[in-house]
C-alpha cells in the first residue's frame, strides 16, 4: 500500500458538501455529499477525497484500488537507484573480496550501482596488476547480476570499476 496520505473513501467522508469530479476527470460542481456517492455507487466506483483541506474538499469518482497500484508503480519508478562504495586493498583474500562481491549483489538486485575501488598504499602502488586482477575476479563473481560501465580507471593511487544492474538480473 501507499505510505503518506491516508484518504477518505466513500462512507468514511464527513463533509456536508463536496466539489466533485467525474471519473473521467471532469468536474460536475458542488454538491450534497449522499448525493455523490450515490453517482459513484451507479458507477459502481469509490468515492474518495483528494483534496481534503479545499473549501469544499474535492472528490472524486475513481477505483480506489486500481488508483493505489498506480500511485504505488509510479513512487517505485521515481526511486532512484543509490551509489554504493566499496573500498579494498590488493592483498585481500579471496574470501574477503567474495564476501565483498556478495553484499555488492545484493544492492545490485536492489537496483543500486556498485563503485568497487582498490586502494594502493606505500610500495603496492608498483605492482598495479594485482588490483586490476582482483577487479577482474570481481567482475567474473558478479556477471550476470551486474554489468561494468566501463573498464577500470585509474583515480589517484587506485583503480575504480562501476558496476550497473543487468536487465536480466
Amino acid at each position: 500500500m501507499v505510505k503518506g496520505p491516508s484518504y477518505r473513501i466513500n462512507h468514511q467522508i464527513k463533509s456536508p458538501k463536496v466539489r466533485l469530479i467525474d471519473a473521467k476527470g471532469e468536474q460536475v460542481g458542488v454538491m450534497a455529499t449522499g448525493d455523490a456517492l450515490k453517482l459513484a455507487n451507479e458507477k459502481e466506483l469509490d468515492l474518495v477525497e483528494v483534496a481534503p483541506s479545499a473549501k469544499p474538499p474535492v472528490v472524486k469518482i475513481i477505483d480506489f484500488k486500481r488508483w493505489l497500484f498506480r500511485k504505488e508503480k509510479e513512487e517505485k519508478k521515481k526511486r532512484r537507484s543509490e551509489l554504493k562504495e566499496f573500498r579494498v586493498r590488493p592483498n585481500i583474500s579471496d574470501h574477503d573480496l567474495q564476501l565483498r562481491a556478495s553484499r555488492a549483489e545484493k544492492f545490485l538486485k536492489g537496483g543500486d550501482r556498485v563503485k568497487l575501488t582498490v586502494i594502493f598504499r606505500g610500495r603496492e602502488i608498483t605492482h598495479p596488476e594485482v588490483g586490476l586482477e582482483k577487479l577482474k575476479k570481481v567482475t567474473e563473481l558478479l556477471r550476470g547480476i551486474g554489468k561494468p560501465e566501463k573498464d577500470p580507471a585509474r583515480v589517484g593511487r587506485g583503480y575504480e570499476i562501476t558496476f550497473v544492474p543487468s536487465k536480466n538480473g
